[in-house]
């Protein structure tokens, strides 16, 4: 009898497992994106070029971020967003993170 519950019970365990760990991975890419997105941002606003913020953004995002950049006027915004699926379950999201910051002068 004791085996027949485990046997059931066992799945549920792993699927619950498998969830929480899916979780935790979610957690640590936003913190990555956040992250990369706030250094491409700063990278843009003190006047580096879009390809130096966005290696800078791509080396600090998880693996297979997209970065996105935009200057113009007295911003400079980055995103960065990454699509994961969890492994058993099947589903899937898309964590993004953007920033925004203010372009500094350029003496002349």
């Amino acid at each position: 009898m004791a085996t027949a519950e485990f046997a059931v019970a066992l799945p549920a365990v792993v699927l619950v497992l498998v969830v929480a760990l899916s979780a935790i991975g979610a957690g640590i890419d936003q913190i990555r994106c956040v992250d990369a997105a706030r250094l491409a941002a700063r990278a843009l606003a003190r006047g580096d070029s879009q390809g130096a913020a966005a290696a800078l953004a791509r080396g600090a995002a998880p693996s297979g971020a997209s970065v996105t950049l935009s200057a113009g006027g007295d911003l400079a915004t980055a995103m960065v967003s990454v699509s994961r699926r969890a492994p058993v379950v099947g589903f899937s999201w898309v964590v993004a993170a953007s920033a925004t910051a203010p372009r500094e002068a350029v003496p002349p």
